[in-house]
């Protein structure tokens, strides 16, 4: 769209806040009154034809290994490790419901998500009336609510990203109370119920954000680091395991006084709060000269805000995460160091797979189940599926985010970013 951060994407794929024109809604606050009505049009593989008036009941897992195993080191982009899990689909029951939470903390889900989900499932075999994908518009009643409609409807298994963990745990409660599985997605839900997580290494996220600003400091010749570090919503954890990862990587700088943590506001996912955020410190601390920002789109703004203030590429590290096209046109024109690409084609096909496994009564392979995590509210080891994240600079965006079919590089590249894109490989 036409923003003020550049022309970039089509209408429909816009990002940061402005997504928010494409459904007639603002922010999350205001999401509430007009989600439960319009949430259910926004994405849907498919409306579930079943007219099932009672929950149907999960058949318990097997202990015996299944039939078909899959791998995560088989899974790629062109999705055809989920063929081979066509005899799993068939032996299931019951229909999949997939709960996505929002728009606005990322695009993400609209854009790639969604469709990567909807492309698992029916690789595997599903037809249109065996699952459904719907998008809550970050109304913690209207996730709810479709929770309970899918269950209504015949679902046996829940494949739920939770806009935070009291949503979450909500849902995860009612549902085992209907025996039907859930399937925490990209997000932890504490104190749930779940019977598997999909998400990349969080952690590892973090970690990955903080070698990247240790490494461009250096590149970009910043001899004495004035540090703001900011974070995502502190309801999401999410943000607190990103936040794990780059604190303890920026830690030993701090403490030696390499570097200097100036300011540590208290975080969101809203870019406009967090463009206020940093204009409160930037304003209150003129010796900022760099920034620990924990994804693209909170970053966009605070670039923005920084080219208006006279500052020049190269001079003022930034970091990033989720690969968006702004964020990726900001690293080519010098005004953020790198981003976190996470391929979300992986984490669909994991989450579909085990959606698969466990509508058929059977137990994932622990070639797939790669990983536990602490669930430190409820106090249990959660079996997780952890994908790997990759840090994305001008060096390697060609062999990943558009290798990948991630970001098309005739948008990457268009208008002013053409000769950044030649120099670094990229061809539009």
């Amino acid at each position: 769209m036409a923003s003020k951060y550049g022309d970039f994407y089509p209408k429909f794929y816009q990002r940061g806040w402005h997504i928010e024109k494409l459904y007639s809604v603002s922010a999350r606050a205001g999401l509430t009154a007009v989600a439960a009505t319009t949430a259910a049009l926004l994405i849907a593989a498919c409306s579930s034809s079943s007219t099932t008036s009672t929950p149907a009941t999960l058949a318990p897992e097997t202990s015996s290994a299944p039939a078909v195993p899959i791998s995560v080191n088989h899974l790629n982009n062109s999705f055809t490790a989920m063929a081979g899990l066509k005899s799993v689909a068939s032996a299931g029951k019951g229909t999949i419901a997939v709960i996505l939470p929002d728009t606005v903390s990322s695009t993400r889900y609209v854009e790639f998500d969604a469709p990567y989900l909807r492309q698992a499932v029916t690789a595997a075999g599903l037809s249109s009336s065996d699952f459904t994908i719907q998008n809550a518009l970050g109304s913690d009643a209207t996730q709810f609510s479709m929770a309970q409609s899918a269950i209504t409807k015949g679902a046996s298994v829940l494949v739920v990203d939770p806009l935070d963990s009291g949503a979450g745990a909500h849902i995860e409660s009612y549902a085992k109370s209907h025996g039907v599985a859930v399937i925490d997605y990209d997000r932890l839900t504490l104190g749930g119920t779940r019977s598997y997580y999909v998400s990349f290494d969080n952690v590892l996220v973090g970690k990955v954000m903080g070698e990247g600003l240790v490494s461009c400091m250096t590149q970009w010749n910043v001899s004495k680091p004035n540090v703001i570090v900011m974070r995502g919503a502190a309801t999401d954890n999410n943000a607190t395991l990103f936040a794990q990862g780059y604190d303890g990587v920026m830690a030993p700088f701090f403490s030696s006084g390499k570097w200097v943590k100036v300011s540590q506001p208290a975080g969101t996912w809203d870019a406009p709060t967090a463009l206020s955020e940093f204009q409160q410190q930037y304003t209150a601390h003129k010796n900022i000269n760099s920034a620990l920002i924990p994804n693209d789109e909170n970053g966009a703004p605070i670039i923005h805000f920084l080219q208006g203030q006279g500052v020049k590429a190269k001079t003022f590290p930034t970091t990033g995460q989720d690969a968006t096209l702004t964020g990726l046109q900001n690293i080519l024109s010098g005004y953020q160091c790198g981003t976190v690409y996470k391929p979300i084609y992986l984490e669909t096909q994991a989450a579909a797979a085990l959606a698969l496994y466990v509508r058929a009564g059977q137990t994932a392979p622990s070639s797939l189940v790669n990983s536990t995590v602490e669930d430190a509210t409820a106090h249990t080891s959660v079996k997780s599926v952890l994908l790997a994240p990759k840090w994305v600079t001008p060096a390697n965006m060609n062999s990943t985010v558009i290798a990948d079919k991630f970001v098309p590089a005739f948008q990457l590249c268009a208008g002013q970013y053409a000769s950044a894109c030649r120099a670094a490989g990229i061809s539009g």
